[in-house]
Parts: C-alpha cells; sequence; structure tokens
C-alpha cells in the first residue's frame, strides 16, 4: 500500500490522510521523548506497544458509550481515525500527587487526592503546556462554557473506566492526561476523547510494590522502558507473551 499523504508529525506519532474523507491513519512511532523533548531516545517496539494498548483503550471506551476518534487498528502500528478539529488543551486528571502537582504544591509523591483533580495546560510546546484556569480558556475562546461541562464530564467518565481496568491487574492508575477533539458531522459536532491512551499520557504505578509501569522510566532512568509496558500490555491482556512479538514489522510502508 503506496504511503498517504502526511498532515501532521508529533513526538509520537504522525498522521496521513485516511483512505476516505472524514478519516486519518494514526501511525505510532518508536520515538521517547521526556522534558519538552530535550531527553530523546529510539525504543524498539514502544509504537508497537502503544498503537495495541491505545486500541484497548479507546475501543473499550466506544463500548461502554464514551466517544473517541479510534475507528479501528489497521496493522501493527496503524490505526484508523475520525477526522477532528483538536481542542488546544492538555486535560489531565490526577488521582494521586505526581510529577508537577508535587513541585508546585509541595506535595509528597503518592499523596491520595480526596477526589479527582482535573487540570488543563495549553497545548504550546514552545511555552512548555503551560497550566491555564477555565477563565483562560473561555476568554480565549478556545472552548465554550458547555464545551467545558463536557470535557470535565468526559474526563472523570474515562478516569472511573481506566482506573477500574488497572484496578483490576493490580495497577494503580496515578494521573493521565487526554485531549479533547470535535467531528463534524452535517450541521451538528460532538466531542470525542482524541489522540491516544497509553502508558506515554499515563502515570501506572503497581499496587503492591509501587514500581513505576510509564514514561517516569524513561524520565528517571529507571529501567526499560519497553519492559514497563511490555508488562503493562500482558497484564491487561493485550498481548500474550514476550515483546518479541511486537516489534515486527518494524515499519510499515
Amino acid at each position: 500500500m503506496a504511503r498517504r499523504t502526511k498532515v501532521y508529525e508529533g513526538k509520537a506519532k504522525i498522521l496521513y490522510e485516511g483512505p476516505e474523507p472524514g478519516t486519518l491513519v494514526q501511525y505510532f512511532k518508536d520515538d521517547a521523548t521526556a522534558f519538552n523533548a530535550k531527553k530523546k531516545e529510539i525504543i524498539e517496539g514502544k509504537g508497537v506497544l502503544n498503537n495495541r494498548l491505545s486500541e484497548f483503550f479507546m475501543s473499550g471506551l466506544n463500548n461502554i458509550g464514551i466517544p473517541t476518534h479510534f475507528l479501528k487498528r489497521l496493522n501493527m502500528r496503524e490505526q484508523l481515525i475520525s477526522s477532528c478539529e483538536i481542542i488546544p488543551l492538555e486535560v489531565i486528571v490526577r488521582n494521586f500527587a505526581a510529577g508537577t502537582l508535587c513541585e508546585r504544591l509541595g506535595l509528597e509523591e503518592g499523596t491520595r487526592l480526596s477526589r479527582p483533580l482535573v487540570e488543563y495546560c495549553y497545548k504550546d510546546d514552545s511555552l512548555g503546556d503551560p497550566l491555564v484556569s477555565e477563565e483562560h480558556i473561555a476568554a480565549f475562546g478556545w472552548a465554550s462554557h458547555p464545551e467545558m461541562d463536557e470535557i470535565l464530564s468526559l474526563a472523570l467518565r474515562v478516569n472511573d473506566f481506566m482506573s477500574g481496568i488497572f484496578y483490576g491487574v493490580g495497577i494503580r492508575l496515578v494521573d493521565f492526561k487526554i485531549e479533547i477533539g470535535k467531528v463534524f458531522e452535517s450541521e451538528f459536532q460532538r466531542l470525542v476523547v482524541a489522540d491516544e491512551i497509553s502508558p506515554d499520557s499515563c502515570r501506572l504505578w503497581d499496587i503492591e510494590s509501587g514500581k513505576k509501569l510509564d514514561k517516569d522510566v524513561f524520565r528517571r532512568d529507571l529501567g526499560d522502558l519497553s519492559d514497563a509496558y511490555t508488562e503493562v500490555a500482558m497484564r491487561l491482556g493485550v498481548i500474550q507473551s514476550n515483546k518479541s512479538q511486537l516489534t515486527e514489522p518494524r515499519l510499515v510502508k
């Protein structure tokens, strides 16, 4: 199959024109980045794992009535998605204190929050994706008040679903981030969960040991990132055996 026209390339994925109007093909790269891409490395098989894991979560959300842009997985590294207009926000849901929340508020890492905390960051790498309030979002027209109500509802529903799934396999969902897109259908639009859901966008700790099973393994040099992601995929039943099965084909053309 001939390579499609590239629409966009980010740090971890490439978007190509889809086979039908209103669709895109999302390709998962092996690139690992941290600290706003100041730390970079190629992790063989990472893209395959994230493709499979994102398929697992997006399909699960679709099945319980939470709309996503995911349509189907095409192959080891690519999935078919609906084209959507991305709202320029990272929507972060926190169940335990970690990362920048600890830095900002002086909290001890791992502190359980009394309820899920939802935060918003403006998507702009050059600015470091700064934290913004709902007043900023309304003032700059990034999303309307009704849209923000729906975004909050979607984020909390995703949190409920994912927390339960991970708890069932002995993993604590510390926090995660999602993106929200607008899909236009005739004169109507609906909001959907977009981008990806994978260990790249979550903090995941083993409930018993506290072992990190997410991109903090790469950020903090805690071990082999591919091994951590493979363990997550195996616990969830996404893959059944060792990671060597997931590294071929290395490039989809």
